[in-house]
């Protein structure tokens, strides 16, 4: 029988002659990721071969615990069998970071423990004044104010993806068992990822241009971190161009944009945001691009593009947001998000910048240049930006008068007739019906 392979949260050991590796990687699970599971009697590779298993076996691991994490955990220890033989597992969690094992501190790198640097070490201190500062602050939510149908769906993905255990989970056993409750409140990070209160806002426009300008759809929601981020990515998909290609033999509808791309900004801009400040999400929509704006400064030292790059560790702004994020499979790694994204548009020919000021950092995906299915049309790319709002805003309601027009985008029903007679002697559209009641084919 095979286990798979080790991740960030989860290690093999052959036997319990393995007790110091083991706690080395409790310790540097704990650290990056605040729970995990380590079994006895499985091979690196995810074989069982199984070990003796007594009452001293038992008591090794305990004793082993006791003594050599700091600060004090307390695991769940017990026998399973697999396929006849016997292991010994051990769930463990912890929000105390940083820990350490035997006086040292390590984190996980995919499946592998390395010991801190002193600079390092320092961050994590630094990290966990913010996080006690914010994360770990009672908010104003009781505890039965959570969404229970957004804290069901997370542990059922969590587990489908293989980051957390299979077992009998309650909404109240994953809110305190991943340190998002204080007393009889959410605490602040708790709130946020699943409270009931819509604690978190996102704002999300499509401009007609690509200066913030003239929108032609704008929307507020206000719900929880989980629950936006499947917001938000239907908000992106519904209103990006998409082509159809027959792959073998069926029509599949593809977006401009591939949809890991998108997830993975997504994810990025809600799990290194700054909850406390001035400003919120936002979601800009323009011809050219699609800006992702995350509220608060940059954190890192580093560079975004020494992380795709390089392999550093990454500054973790809100480590619990972060976790849940993770166990959930939004993020796929930690201090992965830039080299990943770097890769995907780099697959799919997508460009991409980023800017970044005191208040918020801001991600630009460049949107490809439209391909016209349209035989034998020949397309003026000169428009005027009065004529770019007038068919932007024709692409999202084609049935338009000249006079809703003119209101949404700020000009006359003159200047609007003008636009239209251009647009339509440049081929970009034609009216159908009648001129009492018109609508108007993009042919762009």
């Amino acid at each position: 029988m095979n286990l798979g392979k080790e991740t960030e949260t989860l290690e093999f050991k052959k036997t319990t002659g393995e007790m110091k590796e083991a706690m080395i990687s409790i310790s540097s699970i704990l650290n990056k990721h605040g729970v995990g599971t380590l079994y006895f009697g499985v091979k690196p590779n995810g074989d069982v071969c199984g070990q003796d298993v007594s009452e001293s076996s038992f008591r090794d691991v305990s004793r082993s615990v006791y003594e050599s994490i700091r600060p004090q955990i307390y695991p769940a220890i017990e026998e399973v069998i697999l396929d006849g033989k016997h292991l010994i597992k051990v769930e463990f969690n912890g929000n105390n970071t940083p820990y350490s094992a035997a006086g040292r501190y390590y984190l996980r790198t995919a499946d592998e423990d390395r010991e801190v640097t002193p600079e390092e070490l320092k961050n994590f201190f630094v990290l966990n004044e913010y996080r006690e500062k914010w994360e770990k602050t009672p908010s104003v939510a009781s505890t039965k104010q959570i969404d229970k149908n957004a804290v069901k769906s997370f542990w059922q993905r969590a587990v489908s993806a293989g980051r957390l255990p299979e077992g009998k989970y309650t909404c109240p056993v994953v809110m305190k068992r991943y340190g998002l409750v204080s007393g009889d409140n959410l605490n602040n990070a708790g709130e946020r990822l699943f409270g009931s209160t819509r604690p978190v806002t996102l704002k999300a426009a499509i401009f007609a241009t690509d200066e913030k300008l003239t929108f032609l759809d704008m929307k507020l929601f206000e719900d929880n971190i989980y629950n936006l981020l499947r917001i938000a990515e239907d908000y992106i998909l519904k209103n990006i161009r998409w082509r159809s290609e027959i792959v073998d033999t069926k029509r599949t509808e593809i977006p401009e944009i591939p949809v890991p791309v998108i997830r993975e900004v997504l994810a990025n801009s809600f799990a290194h945001a700054n909850y406390n400040g001035p400003t919120n999400h936002e979601i800009c929509i323009h011809p050219g691009m699609i800006a992702v704006y995350s509220p608060g400064n940059y954190a890192s030292n580093h560079k975004p593009e020494d992380y795709m790059t390089g392999n550093y560790e990454s500054v973790i702004r809100n480590a619990v947001i972060a976790k849940i994020l993770y166990l959930n499979k939004s993020i796929e790694q930690f201090g992965s998000g830039f080299k990943r994204i770097n890769s995907l548009c780099k697959d799919s020919g997508i460009r991409f910048s980023y800017e970044s000021d005191e208040f918020g950092f801001k991600f630009i995906l460049y949107r490809p240049q439209f391909q016209s299915d349209v035989p034998d049309v020949t397309l003026d790319v000169t428009l005027s930006e009065t004529e770019m709002a007038v068919l932007a805003f024709l692409k999202q309601k084609p049935d338009s008068s000249r006079g809703e027009i003119a209101d949404n985008i700020s000009k006359t029903v003159r200047t609007v007739q003008r636009a239209l007679d251009s647009l339509r002697d440049k081929g970009y559209v034609q009216r159908i019906g009648s001129k009492r009641d018109p609508k108007w084919e993009t042919l762009k």
